[in-house]
């Protein structure tokens, strides 16, 4: 063989050959940073990390020939928690990625971490739209919902039906600020006035004292700016103080599947509400539910749990896609691709790191007309993506460029 023949077949041969995968560690690890024991707990938690596991399954445990694993961690819902163990992950486990983490201020501290670290951080828990707002970074994608969706669902139909005076029974911290803050927006451009609020501590039990307060008030609408475990308390005790016999409406603002299987059909029946994704929407909702209740004793997933696997598949498929692991890599490719997927469909993620789907706007069946367990909302409305969540130049992102 000739000179030229030779460097001819090596080169054939070096363009053959793929590129070596670039994995860091030899492993990609997986962090669930969640509520697993406080008043979230029903809507992520263990719920959280069996849908996090099913999509690692789904990938056959390994990506690039290298073994994934799975780290789980109790955030209690506190920011100092989330950053002290954010930082031991990324610094010292080597944690390529962490979803989560819990509420809206134990999120950001997480998120923050993550940035500073230069490393991946799904928050999939938080609503609060600062996240992708004047909090936004490179490193962090919102997947699921946000106040600004929550907003543009719920308060606008139950303005838009009549609902004009509100009163907000709202969280104290960061997520129940901008719940009623960007609710109170939606309230007021289209017509509506809002009389005042009364803030209460994360995780309260008695909301005698908050709910008088808003009765008081005489509004139309008593908004509840809170979630999980707060929001079922409230709608409880709104109905031992006759709310609703008294002329007020609650409007539950972030409301799941799982509070109204605890509250049941007979208290939460033709409550409104907006959700990301429904277990009974489709063929494709219906098997991914059917495989997490086998796993969960027979639960339905919430829109969080779903958004666990969504966003832990994406992530998985994007290393496979690109051959590597390296943070900066992965983000571009996820905001540069398509995240379409069963569970939310057409999908994309904005350089503001919003993920932006279409939400759904239901109404809670009453008992007569479900068929089952789970079998709980009707469809009202569709939401698009881009009609559900804020403009990306509205937000004071310092990563977009305002025109």
């Amino acid at each position: 063989m000739n000179k030229m023949a030779t460097v001819g077949a090596l080169l054939l041969a070096t363009a053959a050959t793929p590129v070596m995968a670039q994995i860091t560690d030899d492993v990609v690890k997986v962090g669930v940073l969640t509520d697993l024991s406080s008043l979230y707990a029903d809507i992520n938690g263990p719920g959280a990390v069996a849908a996090t596991q099913m999509a690692i399954d789904d990938a056959g445990g390994t990506v690039l020939g290298k073994k994934i694993e799975i780290v789980t961690g109790d955030v209690q819902n506190k920011p100092d928690v989330a950053a002290t163990i954010a930082g031991r992950w990324y610094d010292s486990e080597k944690v390529d990625v962490i979803l989560g983490a819990g509420g809206s201020a134990s999120s950001i501290a997480g998120s923050r971490v993550g940035a500073d670290r230069k490393r991946i951080f799904l928050a999939i828990d938080p609503a609060s739209s600062d996240i992708t707002g004047k909090l936004c970074n490179a490193y962090t994608v919102q997947w699921v919902y946000d106040t600004v969706s929550q907003a543009n669902g719920t308060g606008s139909a139950v303005v838009k039906a009549g609902g004009k005076s509100w009163y907000f029974i709202t969280a104290d911290y960061a997520f129940g600020h901008a719940l009623e803050r960007d609710v109170s927006a939606v309230v007021t451009a289209n017509g509506g006035t809002v009389l005042g609020s009364v803030r209460h501590p994360i995780n309260t039990a008695d909301f005698s004292s908050f709910l008088l307060q808003a009765q008081a008030s005489k509004a139309q609408i008593i908004g509840l700016a809170n979630a999980g475990g707060d929001t079922i308390n409230a709608i409880k005790q709104a109905a031992e103080f006759g709310i609703a016999k008294g002329g007020q409406k609650l409007a539950g603002l972030v409301v799941f599947i799982s509070d109204i299987h605890s509250l049941g059909l007979e208290r939460a029946q033709g409550l409104q509400l907006t959700e990301a994704f429904y277990w009974d929407r489709n063929d494709d909702t219906r098997a991914f539910a059917k495989r997490f209740a086998a796993k969960m004793g027979g639960k339905m997933p919430t829109s969080l749990q779903a958004g666990y696997y969504s966003a832990t598949k994406l992530y998985l498929k994007t290393i496979k896609d690109i051959g590597t692991d390296d943070a900066d890599k992965v983000m571009a490719k996820m905001k540069s691709s398509p995240a379409d997927d069963e569970i939310f469909g057409k999908s994309v993620i904005r350089a503001d790191g919003r993920k932006v789907h279409d939400m759904y706007l239901f109404e809670v069946k009453k008992p007569s007309e479900s068929k089952g367990p789970y079998d709980y909302y009707k469809p009202i409305a569709t939401i698009p993506g881009d009609q559900a969540f804020r403009p990306m130049d509205k937000g004071d992102c310092p990563l977009v460029t305002k025109k």
